[in-house]
């Protein structure tokens, strides 16, 4: 099964703590149909924060009003770079609007997507830092304009030199060569003198029969050499397949718990969040409570002087 980009998409689309649940459905689906580069795409994507999703909806909805934040960063920029200080102006107050409508459009289409976060806070703060940097960064504007940022932009380079291909030449091989050497036809042997034809013929019949024994002895040492080199050259290459399956396992499960640590800081960032109001809200009740206190004191200690009142008038009475 190829990746599915519409996959991709709704995983991006969808709030983030159906994430990881619909992420490892893809990922099983793909290595069930033993697609494992597809598994492996899938296997790479990482959680949005909260604030990331909100501005996904925006791409992903409404790519019209990412495309005015880009054309509104063009022109910023031209403006400075020409130094037109009344356009300029003009163009920070419809800076200062269009986020503003992009942060509110996207709060409307988080709460048409899941209501219950119509009663909650969402980090809208976050979401209109990003698209500030959006309009300061052309790299972050294509980020959020691509509908997959995971979280607050970030920026970096990448490079890398090749390295030159070596081939190793053994001494065998440099033997072979010497002999092959030995063995080519000299192109200049038509123009030597028949005596110096009869010298090499009587030098090559002074060849003792050790010299030649000790010849093909060093030829049927190389040959099994070969041999040896070729049943060792098998048993690696086998060792390789192997080493390179078990590479592979390992890389997808070091890829996997990558993404374990990546989601659990995506969730504690989110729960820091709503701890910090949490501890804000609790401020708010404690001051409610203290007021409430003192208006509770005021109150009895008014009652008690109307019952105190009340008592001296009756007491005339009955004297």
């Amino acid at each position: 099964m190829p990746v599915s980009e519409d996959l991709i998409r709704g995983l991006y689309e969808a709030p983030p703590e159906g994430f990881v649940a619909a992420r490892a459905a893809a990922i099983a689906d793909a290595r069930k149909s033993g697609d494992k580069e597809a598994a492996k795409r899938y296997a790479a994507l990482r959680k949005p924060t909260v604030a990331a999703w909100l501005v996904n909806l925006l791409a992903l909805r409404r790519p019209e009003l990412i495309d005015d934040l880009v054309d509104l960063a063009t022109a910023l920029r031209e403006a400075q770079r020409s130094l037109q200080g009344e356009q300029l102006r003009e163009l920070s107050n419809q800076r200062r609007q269009v986020i503003a409508a992009l942060v509110a459009a996207a709060r409307k289409l988080a709460v048409e997507d899941d209501p219950t976060l119509a009663a909650g806070k969402l980090p809208l703060g976050e979401v209109e830092a990003t698209l500030t940097a959006a309009l300061a960064e052309p790299e972050v504007a294509e980020q959020v304009r691509s509908g997959r940022l995971v979280r607050a932009a970030t920026y970096a380079g990448f490079g890398e030199v090749p390295r030159p291909r070596l081939r190793l030449v053994t001494a065998e091989e440099t033997d072979d060569e010497d002999e092959a050497d030995e063995d080519e036809p000299d192109e200049d042997a038509e123009d030597e003198e028949p005596d110096e034809d009869r010298a090499r013929a009587a030098e090559r019949e002074r060849l003792s029969a050790r010299e030649r024994a000790a010849a093909e002895r060093r030829r049927r040492e190389r040959e099994e050499r070969k041999r040896e080199l070729r049943r060792e050259l098998k048993l690696a290459q086998a060792a390789e397949g192997r080493a390179d399956v078990q590479l592979e396992k390992a890389e997808d499960a070091e890829r996997d718990a990558g993404h374990s640590v990546e989601d659990i800081d995506a969730e504690l960032a989110e729960l820091e969040r709503r701890r910090t109001e949490a501890v804000a809200d609790v401020a708010r009740r404690k001051l409610a409570r203290r007021t409430a206190e003192r208006e509770a004191a005021a109150a009895r200690r008014r009652v008690g002087d109307v019952q105190a009142a009340l008592e001296d008038l009756e007491a005339e009475d009955e004297d």
